[in-house]
């Protein structure tokens, strides 16, 4: 394959996402966990908790400040490498961003600051209280990027004006409750709650494996564990919502994910296992378990959910219907200094729905107008993205979020009943499996992503045509910048972590110390009582 600028703007943009949504989800479980942590030293006035939420605080300013870092240097390529995108949805797209930046960031940065300088400077209410601004906030910020995001999955509350030849925005409100959108940020921040759970879990774990910070370890794979199996459960119902939207707003990305070639008989089958062949558009050596994809995707037993070849068949039609909504575009082009003519207007409006697939052909002929058969056939095969990628991804993704599941329920009932005593071999499986949040989170937006294609704004911008005009020198250097200075913020990142990990908690020792001591006492006294 020819690697042109859309291909090495592509691989920028996935490079960029990917590595800064290494540090969100880690920024959003953090957060609540310590506002959580800190509610209850509020509440029981123990040093102990006070001691865990500066202790896990610190990690958590340690991959916020990083993550912002990552996150500016994305919005500034998104800018230089997507400069069409940024003029035909401007309007939309620059709504949920302003009111993240405005609302989301300036709470998320103050409040942050006051939450790390304010423990000797506030009462406890009222650090609690900033506490949980400080997660409120992040959240928020999410939520308006995955609005913006929700919205190049499932357009909605926008209008393609084609005398500006811009996408306008009708209705804020249709935008901000997108139901992909919203699907998308609770799965979304309940995934990041997990990786926040599963971290800490691991840490914690490892100081019990080393025989350090006992107390502080214990009491926080309670809450780990706690907080932890909430959040993956919810991950994995809100996960069902979420392929509920995709088969029935994006029905190929749903085909592609279950490498479904042909439309089954309802209810359809899910491909437990097998290798997609997009040549031969077979799925060889598939393990099927019977009605569970069809109440997934349809939450019935009698809907179907389209295969990919008909889904092709449909999309041959919608080029052709698209042809005539770019000859109307193009006749309102040629009115537009002299006053465009209603009626024409009207005709453009019953066939605007399939303009972006007209705007396929763009790739192989300047006007889509003169494009032949062939060339139709060959943009309406383009809708097909590269399937085994997302088909495996969605595996992966699953395996892990159910693998997680399993090793949080027995967290929290060996901390719930069994007196909080584990044994080794479940504390190096913590240790080990502290990673897997991230792969089944990277495992997702690649389905989200890449599962898109070939759209930037599904069934309405192509991807090809939203590029800005750069050339492929220009791209490939700053491609090569960012690698490196992402691998330098890895570095960093990386080496403070594990420093402040191996150095442990090290604010309130004397004071925690101190009261654990007096507390062992009390106990001790009780039990001597009682005997």
């Amino acid at each position: 394959m020819e690697i042109g600028v859309v291909e090495l703007s592509r691989l920028q943009f996935a490079t960029t996402a990917l590595f800064h949504f290494l540090f969100v989800p880690l920024t959003l479980g953090l957060s609540v966990i310590c506002a959580i942590m800190e509610t209850v030293y509020v509440m029981t006035d123990r040093p102990i908790w006070r001691q865990m939420t500066k202790f896990w605080g610190a990690l958590f300013g340690i991959n916020f400040a990083i993550g912002v870092a990552t996150g500016i240097t994305m919005e500034f390529q998104f800018g230089m490498n997507w400069a069409y995108y940024s003029h035909y949805v401007g309007d939309i797209f620059g709504a949920p961003l302003a009111m993240e930046g405005l609302m989301a960031f300036f709470m998320e940065a103050t409040f942050v600051g006051l939450w790390f300088f304010g423990w000797d400077r506030l009462s406890k209410r009222a650090h609690l209280m900033v506490g949980w601004l400080v997660a409120i906030a992040t959240n928020f910020s999410a939520l308006w990027i995955l609005i913006a995001n929700g919205w190049m999955q499932f357009p909605v509350g926008a209008q393609f004006n084609p005398i500006t030849m811009r996408m306008e925005l009708t209705s804020f409100f249709d935008v901000a409750l997108n139901p992909v959108a919203q699907a998308k940020f609770v799965h979304t921040v309940s995934a990041g709650y997990v990786c926040g759970s599963v971290f800490v879990l691991g840490v914690s774990s490892w100081y019990l494996l080393k025989g350090r910070h006992i107390q502080l370890a214990r009491r926080s794979i309670a809450v780990a564990s706690a907080f932890g199996l909430a959040g993956v459960m919810s991950v994995i119902v809100l996960g069902d919502e979420s392929g509920y939207d995709a088969s029935e707003n994006q029905k190929m990305k749903m085909a592609a994910i279950e490498a479904m070639w042909e439309t089954e008989p309802a209810p359809a089958s899910f491909t437990l296992f097998g290798f997609p062949d997009q040549t031969t558009h077979e799925t060889k050596w598939a393990i099927h378990i019977p009605y569970v994809m069809g109440l997934i995707g349809t939450r019935s037993l009698t809907q179907e959910i389209a295969g990919i070849d008909q889904l092709v068949t449909r999309a041959h039609d919608r080029v052709r219907n698209g042809i005539v909504a770019y000859d109307l575009m193009m006749q309102i082009q040629a009115q537009r200094d002299s006053g465009v003519d209603p009626a024409l207007i009207a005709r453009f409006r019953r066939h605007e729905h399939d303009l972006g697939y007209a705007l396929l052909l763009k790739t192989r002929v300047e006007d889509p107008r003169q494009a032949t058969e062939e060339q139709i056939s060959q943009a309406a095969a383009d809708t097909v993205p590269h399937v085994w990628p997302i088909f495996w991804a969605f595996r992966i993704m699953v395996g892990l979020g159910f693998g997680m599941l399993c090793m949080m329920g027995y967290f929290f009932w060996r901390a719930s009943f069994r007196r909080m005593s584990f044994p080794r071999w479940a504390l190096w499986l913590a240790v080990i499996a502290t990673p897997a949040p991230w792969i089944a989170i990277e495992m997702g937006w690649i389905v989200a992503e890449y599962g898109r294609q070939p759209w930037t704004v599904a069934e309405v911008l192509p991807t090809a045509l939203s590029v800005s005009h750069l050339s492929v020198a220009e791209v490939a250097v700053t491609l090569a910048g960012f690698v490196l200075l992402y691998s330098a913020l890895f570095v960093v990142e990386m080496g403070l972590m594990f420093k402040y990990i191996r150095k442990g908690p090290h604010e309130d020792v004397a004071l925690t110390e101190d009261w654990m001591q007096r507390h062992e006492n009390r106990l001790s006294g009780r039990a001597e009582v009682a005997k």
